[in-house]
């Protein structure tokens, strides 16, 4: 596995890859690796000829009062992660070389982004879509695997493809869970003991409302009110948001008519984890 450190050499060995018609699949990461990383990296493997992982903790899309200085980082361990996962390249770039001094170039998502997790992180996916794209251009990704824990911004991602015109093939990577039902995260780290158990509300209240579904409730105000009671009932436990909306426009419903997206987001402390799950998905 070659390990390379600037932009510009990035983009050099991944043209000089393209020249010689290798396919090229790749998964942008921040880092501190996990399971669910290493199950996106299984997806593209499969489907390319050389395999790329990016480790950089973007900082424009971090809040002023977010945890980008303590956001958990641990390279030598996820460099022995992507090499036992078959990762050909690993880019580990410095945030002075992927932005200049006086960058004022941006990517703004205008439909998608203004709700559930960027209602309460302004500006976060205007950094998320800006580095995306930058990194979409230097690894000359054909194949980009994203997981679909980060359902907004998955979706986002697609959009900007779309709309953009990039030549890349976003392929959905489902979410990986601990055996006890919780969302594997690199923010899992920050937890307590008691905020650990504590965070198994999430999965929870998302099987309750399946539940209800199942049982043919598809007025998507009980559906969100029973995941603000769960929520509410759980020591520590505090909800950042609740929404039941369009899996595709992700506009905000009142009767679940088609495949629906319920998305949630709870601080315990200054940890925040998200979750998900999709009611009616299409066949």
């Amino acid at each position: 596995m070659k390990i390379i450190r600037t932009p510009e050499a990035m983009q050099k060995h991944a043209l000089d890859l393209k020249r010689t018609g290798r396919s090229i699949g790749g998964v942008p990461t921040m880092g501190f690796l996990h399971e669910g990383h290493v199950s996106l990296m299984r997806l593209a493997r499969a489907q390319c000829d050389v395999l790329v992982v990016s480790i950089f903790v973007n900082p424009t899309q971090f809040g002023p009062n977010e945890d980008l200085k303590t956001y958990p980082r641990d390279f030598s361990r996820d460099e022995s992660l992507c090499e036992q996962a078959g990762v050909d390249l690993l880019f580990y770039p410095e945030p002075t070389a992927m932005y200049a001094a006086d960058a004022s170039s941006w990517i703004d998502e205008a439909s998608l982004s203004g709700g559930l997790c960027g209602a309460t992180r302004p500006g976060h996916f205007r950094g998320v879509c800006t580095v995306v794209a930058k990194l979409f251009n230097l690894m000359q990704l054909d194949i980009a695997v994203f997981g679909e824990k980060d359902a907004q911004q998955l979706r986002i991602i697609e959009r900007m493809v779309r709309d953009l015109n990039f030549p890349v093939n976003i392929l959905r990577g489902p979410i990986v869970r601990e055996p006890d039902g919780l969302a594997m995260s690199s923010r899992n780290k920050y937890l307590s003991a008691e905020q650990r158990e504590a965070a198994l509300c999430l999965r929870r209240s998302l099987d309750n409302v399946e539940e209800q579904f199942a049982a043919g409730e598809r007025n998507t105000a009980v559906l969100r009110q029973t995941v603000v009671d769960w929520i509410a009932s759980v020591p520590g436990a505090e909800l950042d948001y609740i929404e039941v909306v369009d899996d595709r426009s992700l506009a905000a419903v009142e009767t679940i008519e088609s495949d629906t997206l319920v998305a949630l987001a709870v601080k315990f402390g200054a940890v925040r984890l998200i979750d998900n799950a999709v009611l009616c998905r299409s066949p």
